[in-house]
């Protein structure tokens, strides 16, 4: 294979991370930047690292940025992003970067779409794709008639998960009963815009992801599925423990929808199953690479390099084939998790390292690379003592 271009990505969380690693072991050159905080504790060993402006405050110094290096580059360079803000920017400046960049995204209006969560799910209805309830207020006096339609405890979540986080840290909130609700409600919503939904019941192993990689003809090049085992925070979190797991359901499910949509590139829609039904129900897409996604290229079926093979016009071959059983470890995340989990009775230190055994493939702990696994632990357990001393 050629590995003449170069990569250029942006982030550097374990996402980041994960992109820089699959593509510099195979001897692509790699140059890595995100925002200062972030840049801090991701930089690499393995990729050119450096501070680059913020998407969301300064996109226009941001496209300078990127756009001077791009030009000192020998090739045309792949272009990765790894978060929702990179996304919405690499959307809305799409035509100014493709002199200079190798990428392939969905049209501006439905990256616009499924960065809100509010218009995702009317799209999910529309395309009768099984969702929690959900409802869409226009107006606070419309609470009222929701709280007579909602089962408690419910969820708040925000519309734009990656504008909300800027100014409060919460992926979802847990609302235990209609007084709750009419406070909760107004607060969070003077903050950014939130929808209220179902909380639909079942535990971490409940959720399952569908990531896709199509082609600019919207061909399948590679699909994979798999199961969350643990996540932090064990209640609203991001992925701690997952395992590679063939899902036949999500295909029947997921490739329909995501084909009219035209969902080019990489896409991954995550989905919670309902014990109470055993249905599977449409939680979100991110149209980009994913927090796991180097579980793909341990289960041998790499969306990084097959996307970066795919934009340098190189051959290779189509599939959904992957081993199964394989796990994706987060490890400080899933140690916080384990405690946190201990304390309610959940999980026990066997399970604990019952959880390490077998093949997997860590977020971020490796030789060849330590550092950002180091700065991450410290960070997190860091966090994790302030908070505790608070309680």
């Amino acid at each position: 294979m050629n590995h003449d271009h170069p990569a250029v990505v942006l982030d550097l969380s374990a996402n980041g991370i994960g992109i820089i690693r699959s593509l510099a072991r195979k001897g692509i050159d790699v140059y890595a930047y995100d925002t200062e905080g972030s840049y801090r504790k991701g930089k690499s060993r393995l990729a050119e690292c450096d501070i680059c402006p913020n998407p969301i405050t300064e996109p226009n110094k941001l496209l300078h940025f990127l756009v001077t290096i791009a030009k000192g580059l020998p090739k045309k360079p792949v272009l990765y992003v790894g978060s929702d803000d990179y996304v919405s920017f690499q959307s809305r400046y799409r035509e100014q970067l493709r002199p200079y960049f190798l990428f392939l995204i969905p049209e501006p209006e439905m990256i616009e779409t499924l960065l809100d969560k509010k218009e995702t799910y009317k799209l999910a209805v529309e395309h009768q794709i099984p969702t929690p309830k959900t409802f869409f207020l226009e107006d606070i006096s419309q609470l009222q008639e929701v709280i007579s339609e909602i089962q408690f405890p419910c969820i708040l979540k925000p519309s734009h998960g990656y504008q909300f986080r800027t100014k409060l840290n919460k992926k979802a909130i847990r609302v235990e009963d209609a007084a709750q609700l009419m406070k909760d409600y107004e607060y969070y919503q003077s903050i950014g815009e939130v929808v209220i939904q179902e909380e639909i019941p079942g535990d971490n192993r409940c959720f399952y992801k569908l990531a896709t990689f199509y082609g600019e003809d919207m061909k399948l090049l590679a699909s994979f599925t798999l199961q969350k085992n643990h996540q932090f925070p064990a209640e609203f979190g991001t992925g701690a423990h997952i395992e590679s797991r063939k899902v036949p359901e999500l295909y029947t499910l997921g490739l329909p929808f995501f084909q009219k949509l035209q969902l080019k590139g990489i896409a991954m829609a995550e989905f919670k199953r309902d014990p109470r039904d055993g249905v599977f129900k449409f939680i979100e897409i991110n149209p980009r690479f994913w927090l796991t996604h180097s579980l793909t290229g341990a289960a041998a079926i790499d969306f990084a390099y097959l996307y970066y093979l795919y934009l340098t016009k190189q051959k290779f071959t189509a599939t959904n084939d992957f081993k199964e059983g394989i796990k994706w470890i987060y490890l400080v995340r899933y140690f916080l998790t384990y405690l946190e989990k201990r304390k309610e009775g959940k999980m026990n230190f066997v399970e604990f390292l019952r959880g390490l055994k077998g093949e997997k493939v860590f977020a971020l702990l490796a030789k060849d690379d330590v550092m950002p696994f180091v700065r991450s632990s410290i960070s997190h357990l860091w966090k994790a003592w302030r908070k505790r001393r608070k309680e």
